[in-house]
Formats: C-alpha cells, structure tokens, sequence
C-alpha cells in the first residue's frame, strides 16, 4: 500500500505539473471577420471586386459588420491554458498567444457600468458607445475604477493555489518516500506516514479549489472578456483533464496513506 500511495502521489505531480505548464485547459472557435484578399492571402478572405489599396476611400467598397452574413466569417481554433491563450492565425502559418491575465475582465463594478452603457446604447443609439471598456468616471475620492481588480484577482489567487497544490505534493511524496525507504522504527514509519496524508490531503483541498477558480475566472472571461477574443464555442480540453486526474490521483494517494496507517496502528496494538 506504501507504494501504491507512492506511484499515486508521483502520477498526481506529473499530471498537476504538466496541465499547469500547458495551454490546453479550454480549446474552441471564434467567430472573426475574414481578411480581405491579397497577394500572399487567396483563399478564407474576402474579395471585394477591386484593386483598391488599403488606405484608398471607395463608395463601392462593402463595410462588412459583425451582425450580417455567415459567409463573411470564419472560425478559427484556439486553446487556452492558465498563463497563455493561444490563437491560429489566420493571415499566415502558426498561432499567436497572448497572456490570459491580460485578458480576465476588470472589476465587477467595471462590468456592471460596461453592461449598463451597452444597454443604453441599445435603447439610445444616438449615444457614444464604447466598444471594449467604459470610460473613467471620476468620484469625489478619486476615480472609480482603479484597475482590473475583479476575475484577475481571482485568477492570481488561482495561480498562488496551483502553485501551493504542486508544493504540497513535492512534500507528501518526498515524506512517503521517506517512510518507504528511510524508516527505521514503526514509530518513525507512522509520524511520517501521518504527516505524508496530512499534506496530501491538504494539497488536494488547495487544488480542487484552484481549478474551480480558474473555470470560473475562464467562464466570466468567455462573457466579458474582449470581444476580439470571446469563443464562439469551446469546451475543456486534455490539460483541464490532466488537471482534474491529478486531483483523482492525490485524494487516492491520501486515502491509501491514511488506510496504511490506521492498518499499522492496529497491527502495532
């Protein structure tokens, strides 16, 4: 059972690690304009019946607008993990990334006058309407919106636990490791057996907790987040998976520690 509770705890780390350092937790499509056709662009763009530069002004040119025409779109895949949040590019091969900390939306007071200005936009369309983020409104103590405080608090938070859920780990399996090869005594054996479970125990907590921040930050980020970015569809990926196993295996790796060491206290009564 020791080495079981060992190869448990080692398979957690390696799944923890490895969906910490990928960016594949959420993977989808977006829905985006299609470029306009070019040299080196043929094929997926949109041609408008000319040879007009980009910088020239022609009444024929159509305006293509987010809301008309399936057919003026395309979706390109992305994925996105907790540092990174990659996107295919559609002007040449490869993706581009940007960081996902930059994308969490900003307070949620910040949200709630963004929302309330789109509405208003809406019934009014005659007003100016801000199309990624409200304007500063100023308060007697200074501007109401100091920064983004709201989903990217929370995404730190996320990250500080990913990072403790891992430590935590690094301890249980180095302490079960101990008691494996290094005990001496059946006493030695128990007090390390008990403090391997209580950290592992503690780091399963701490990772259950950091993956539901971080759907939670992803899910607001998908409804708030930049409107170049929003998904058109996604759903979780294989690094989200690997999360989730690694979750399994450490609660597993906790549950057979403590089951050896209430077998070994019995037998040692």
């Amino acid at each position: 059972r020791a080495l079981l509770a060992v190869s448990l705890n080692l398979m957690a780390l390696l799944f923890s690690t490895t969906a910490f350092i990928t960016t594949y937790w959420c993977e989808g499509t977006q829905r985006v304009p299609k470029p306009s056709c070019g040299k080196e662009k043929k094929t997926n763009c949109l041609n408008y019946g000319g040879n007009e530069t980009a910088n020239e002004t022609n009444q024929n040119v159509v305006h293509y607008s987010w809301e008309t025409g399936d057919d003026r779109f395309l979706f390109r895949y992305f994925h996105t993990g907790i540092w990174y949040s990659c996107e295919e590019n559609i002007n040449a091969a490869g993706e581009k990334c940007r960081s996902f900390i930059d994308l969490a939306p900003a307070s949620e007071k910040e949200a709630e006058v963004f929302l309330r200005i789109k509405s208003q936009h809406f019934l009014n369309p005659r007003l100016i309407f801000y199309p990624k983020e409200p304007p500063e409104i100023s308060t007697g103590s200074g501007l109401l919106f100091p920064g983004k405080a709201g989903a990217f608090s929370v995404l730190w938070l996320s990250v500080v636990s990913e990072v403790l859920y891992i430590m935590l780990l690094v301890v249980g399996f180095s302490l079960m490791c101990l008691e494996l090869f290094h005990s001496s005594s059946v006493i030695d054996g128990l007090k390390l057996n008990a403090f391997a479970a209580v950290f592992t125990v503690l780091s399963g907590l701490l990772g259950m907790v950091a993956h539901m921040m971080y759907t939670q930050v992803f899910q607001v980020t998908v409804s708030l987040g930049p409107e170049d970015w929003r998904p058109h569809s996604w759903d979780y990926g294989w690094s989200f998976c690997l999360a989730w196993g690694s979750f399994t295996c450490c609660m597993a790796a906790s549950v057979t520690t403590l089951n050896s060491y209430t077998k070994t206290v019995i037998e040692f009564r």
